[in-house]
């Protein structure tokens, strides 16, 4: 939040969940993730076809995150864009590196699936703060230090900023609401 003078109040340090209530989150996403794949699978099955017909490449899209304690992992998503496609550039709305598939696996969030394997794997949670690229979460943390404080739980297929900010609030606003679910989750 922004004080009177408008700059911003830095957050006060949070308390991890405990480890029973960490023990009871992770076997929640084992059950969850495991169930998912299993329900989901003729749709996975069919989205990784789509996508191996329609564009040459594979079918899913990797890349690393920083998870728990600042640990890299790999994060898994359907591949959404042309093979080619130019690195590691900021994906706009009518990014012409999208396929038509792809355009419609985002705006369905389908192509966020795979993820179901971070979470059983342990790398992830059903929900928590997302995890981000190192060099953006480095950046972030230029202007707002305490945006480490998101890296003592699990990142997220979803969570608080995905749900109530969307995909156009502020790192200040996404941390702010990262912190209030990890605090009282």
């Amino acid at each position: 939040m922004d004080n009177q003078n408008g700059a911003r109040q830095p957050f006060a340090p949070i308390t991890p969940p405990s480890w029973g209530a960490m023990a009871c989150k992770r076997a929640f996403d084992i059950v969850c993730s495991l169930l998912g794949l299993v329900v989901l699978s003729p749709l996975l099955l069919a989205v990784s076809l789509l996508v191996a017909v329609t564009s040459p490449g594979g079918v899913f899209f990797r890349q690393e995150r920083i998870g728990k304690g600042g640990k890299p992992f790999r994060i898994f998503k359907f591949r959404s864009m042309r093979k080619d496609n130019a690195g590691l550039k900021i994906t706009t709305g009518n990014d012409s590196r999208i396929t038509p598939v792809g355009r419609f696996l985002r705006k369905s969030k389908i192509d966020e699936l795979p993820q179901l394997i971070n979470i059983l794997k342990g790398d992830m949670s059903i929900v928590g703060p997302r995890p981000e690229r190192k060099c953006l979460a480095d950046e972030i943390s230029k202007e707002i230090p305490e945006f480490c404080y998101r890296l003592k739980v699990r990142g997220g297929l979803t969570g608080y900023a995905q749900i109530y900010g969307k995909y156009n609030t502020s790192a200040y606003d996404k941390l702010r609401l990262d912190m209030m679910y990890i605090e009282n989750y």
